[in-house]
């Protein structure tokens, strides 16, 4: 089952899945879109030809994930894998510092290392069964009020193994009944609020006071700091969403309190695993790819940037050389003879040596469903071809650090340079 937001709806989804008793797992991308700027870029030049766009590429919107076992819901989550949101929850038990101390869990899903903490954390006995249960409802709770909130983006649900173990299962009906009251009534905000995500700050803390008791002054004065959004102290206020901004929404009207349209980026609550790779060495990045231009572009391109980089043209072959060279980062494209990319990359999620290694797809310009098939086998993240330099180079900065500069091919940057030289007069002399 898969489609677009605009011929059904997520509560129609749900209901769906629910009469069906299905086990699987759904997947949801907002919908977004960007101007492409290909410019004279070098790797946009080689790779084009593979795959031509009609119309602009898509830029990655947010994903949204919901675990079903036999219709009720095990488990959702967003596709954010920073443990930020399970930190957040953790606070109501004082146990947030007992995730520095907890190893790397196996029980999950690649789509689902939070579930696999909150398991870590049940085992340990750091949280009993009850609060574990609670934290996992006000999840599924919270990334329900997104999703229904939504009416642009595209969908694929997947007959999978039901996530496991399971804490507990949600059933749909009333939980969705509910939630779509909340819905209804949060579009009262607006416009004053526009998101769960905007971070209030007091600015007229002399009128706030005299207006509140003092307890509830000195909470508010607490959370409501510029540095914390709506959504977040909900969390650490054991309440619901609705409710917290009810609460300080007519403060927001007379201006007493702003609100700042996002919070600044939250500190991991674990090291990712791709940091350890961030040492004083060059990062070793493996592209494979059955063409041998797409290859040779992103080695001169990453080369000149100071990463080590080998391409491989036979997935095949890749297997065996990606236990030898153990890369910090992997470039996979998704279309190739003998074994593909969704092949490739669930095989190698199956090994404890790759289950946290960054893997990249290189999709096509058939876009989402490309993008949901990638997630669903574990890739990290995916550009979509035709890409830039700059696209694939901030990718690799933000998975594995930049290139070590010693190492710089410099050699390999002026050819690459003269490259997009030749090709820039060629498209003049065309355009002339």
């Amino acid at each position: 089952m898969q489609g677009t937001l605009n011929e059904i709806d997520i509560r129609s989804i749900l209901q769906l899945i629910e009469l069906g008793q299905r086990t699987g797992e759904l997947l949801v991308e907002a919908q977004s879109f960007h101007t492409h700027n290909s410019g004279s870029d070098l790797t946009h030049k080689f790779i084009q030809g593979r795959s031509h766009l009609a119309t602009p590429p898509r830029c990655p919107g947010p994903f949204w994930f919901v675990f079903f076992l036999n219709g009720q819901i095990a488990y959702a989550a967003n596709s954010d894998h920073s443990l930020s949101r399970l930190r957040d929850y953790l606070r109501r038990y004082r146990a947030e510092a007992a995730l520095d101390d907890i190893e790397e869990p196996s029980i999950a899903s690649t789509n689902a290392p939070e579930y696999g903490y909150l398991w870590a954390l049940l085992e340990n006995h750091i949280i009993t069964p009850a609060q574990g249960r609670s934290i996992l409802h006000s999840m599924v709770h919270e990334t329900l009020f997104d999703l229904l909130s939504l009416h642009n983006g595209y969908f694929v649900f997947e007959v999978d193994p039901a996530l496991a173990p399971q804490l507990t299962t949600l059933e749909i009906a009333p939980l969705v009944t509910k939630i779509m009251k909340q819905v209804q009534e949060w579009k009262q905000f607006h416009p004053h609020i526009q998101s769960p995500n905007q971070c209030p700050l007091i600015t007229d803390e002399t009128k706030l006071k005299a207006a509140l008791p003092e307890n509830a002054f000195r909470t508010l004065k607490r959370w409501a700091n510029g540095k914390n959004s709506l959504r977040q102290m909900a969390r650490y206020l054991n309440r619901d969403i609705l409710t917290v901004t009810r609460a300080i929404y007519p403060y927001i009207q007379r201006g007493w309190i702003q609100l700042l349209t996002s919070a600044p980026q939250q500190t991991l609550a674990v090291r990712q695993p791709w940091e350890s790779t961030r040492a004083d060495h060059a990062p070793s990045v493996v592209c494979i790819d059955d063409d041998k231009a797409v290859g040779k572009t992103v080695e001169y391109m990453l080369q000149a940037q100071g990463y080590e980089v080998t391409a491989i043209q036979n997935p095949l072959k890749a297997l065996s050389l990606l236990f030898q060279i153990k890369p910090a980062l992997i470039l996979c494209d998704l279309v190739m003879p003998q074994l593909d990319g969704y092949e490739l990359c669930g095989m190698l999620r199956q090994s404890t040596t790759f289950r946290q290694t960054p893997i990249i797809m290189l999709t096509g310009k058939d876009g989402f469903i490309d993008r949901v098939r990638a997630r669903m086998v574990g890739s990290t993240d995916y550009l979509t071809k035709p890409f830039g330099a700059s696209e694939l180079l901030m990718l690799l900065e933000k998975y594995v650090g930049p290139g070590d500069p010693e190492k710089m091919n410099f050699d390999s940057s002026r050819q690459v340079l003269e490259e997009e030289v030749k090709a820039t007069d060629i498209t003049k002399s065309a355009s002339a």
